[in-house]
Parts: C-alpha cells; sequence; structure tokens
C-alpha cells in the first residue's frame, strides 16, 4: 500500500457520472457497471445523487414525493448543499484507488432547476470547485418511451413538460462541460434497446478511461467542477 508521502504519484479511481432524464435507464446500468468493475477485480461504489440518507437528503425526499413544499431557490441549494456533503469522501476513496459511479450529479440539479425558469449561473455556482468527473455519460431517451415505463410520474419532476424543458437545459449543460473541460468529459449514449446493448455501448466509451494507467488507475489530479 502507498504511503500518504506517495499518493500523488499513486494510481487513483475514476469519477464516472450518469446523467439523464428520467427512467432512461441510469440506475439499471450505474448498478450493472459497478457489478462488472467488481467482478474484473477493481474496487468500485455506487453514489446516488440526492443522496436521501442524509438529513438534507430526507428534506428533499420528502420535496420530490411532494410530501412537501419548497421554494424553488431553497431546493436548489439543498440539492447542492447534499452534493457537498459528499464531496469530501468521493475525493478520499478516488485517491484510494476506488473507481466511483454515481447515478446523478450536479448537472442534473442545474438541468432541472433552469427547467423551472431560474437563472442558468444561479444553478451552475453552487456547485463550483466540486470533484470533476473524469467523465459524464448522458443516456438519451424518447421521452414517449421514458414516459411509459414503470413508475413514471411517482415523483414531482416526472411530467412529460417538465422533461421536455429539462432536456433542452441538459443541452445547455452539456455545451458548458465541453467548453470548461473538454469534449471527452461529456459523451452521449443511446439507451434505447436491450439492457445489455446499452451496456456495451457503454462499456465501449469507459473501457480507454478504465484502462488509463498501471492497474486501470488515473495519475492525473483530480479536477474542480467550472473551475
Amino acid at each position: 500500500m502507498a504511503s500518504s508521502s506517495s499518493s500523488s504519484s499513486a494510481s487513483r479511481g475514476a469519477f464516472i457520472v450518469f446523467e439523464g432524464l428520467d427512467r432512461c435507464g441510469k440506475t439499471t446500468q450505474v448498478s450493472r457497471l459497478v457489478e462488472r468493475l467488481e467482478k474484473e477485480g477493481k474496487t468500485a461504489r455506487l453514489q446516488k445523487f440526492p443522496d436521501r440518507t442524509t438529513a438534507i437528503g430526507q428534506m428533499i425526499d420528502a420535496y420530490l414525493r411532494s410530501k412537501a413544499d419548497m421554494d424553488d431557490r431553497a431546493i436548489h441549494l439543498l440539492f447542492s448543499a447534499n452534493r457537498w456533503e459528499c464531496a469530501a469522501a468521493i475525493r478520499r476513496d478516488l485517491a484510494n484507488g476506488i473507481t466511483i459511479i454515481a447515478d446523478r450529479y450536479a448537472f442534473s440539479g442545474i438541468a432541472f432547476s433552469a427547467a423551472k425558469g431560474l437563472p442558468f449561473d444561479f444553478c451552475l455556482n453552487p456547485d463550483t470547485a466540486l470533484p470533476l468527473p473524469d467523465i459524464t455519460l448522458y443516456l438519451t431517451l424518447s421521452p414517449i418511451i421514458a414516459s411509459q415505463r414503470a413508475a413514471f410520474g411517482e415523483e414531482r419532476y416526472e411530467t412529460d413538460q417538465m422533461q421536455r424543458s429539462t432536456r433542452q437545459q441538459f443541452a445547455l449543460v452539456a455545451q458548458e462541460v465541453v467548453k470548461r473541460h473538454g469534449e471527452n468529459r461529456w459523451r452521449e449514449v443511446d439507451a434505447n434497446g436491450g439492457i445489455e446493448e446499452v451496456g456495451d455501448r457503454i462499456w465501449g466509451l469507459l473501457a480507454p478511461l478504465l484502462e488509463e494507467g498501471q492497474g486501470g488507475g488515473l495519475k492525473r489530479e483530480v479536477g474542480e467542477l467550472w473551475v
């Protein structure tokens, strides 16, 4: 095991984020990827956002289930605070060689809040300096198909109009990521088709990243979002 003094030269885990509209298949593909990495001998863990296990996460959960109302700006800041609750653990685990697979991240926060009419910059700024994902996979699926999947409509944002508006905002988020961090940080994945078929598309995009560095680790430092 590398000492703390040599941690800067040691390989680290990859930070992989899955994004997309509701019911696009993210959760299924995230779980499958974690299982595949573990079978290949890599250490990986799942990180869901919002993390509903924390005190802030429980407030967000009540809001999403329409059991509580909240000002749009307040709930946006709570979503960001929830990510900051987890930021130190993400950086620590990455440094220890653990690959983090996140089901949603700051990009969802921006897209959904901007779709409600909040200013784009206001939505972006609270997440400045969060850990920067090595790659974000944006799963694309027809809103019509997504709306036909099981459990659609159970949470606050799962309406046809909200999903259409959020899709437009995700396009702006993608442009911002590419402009600030490079085109390899944001990749679209066609989520139409069978589970294994979509999984193969995902693996094709991730394989070069996961094979980078000795033992599948990364040598470069974790960046900061929007910085």
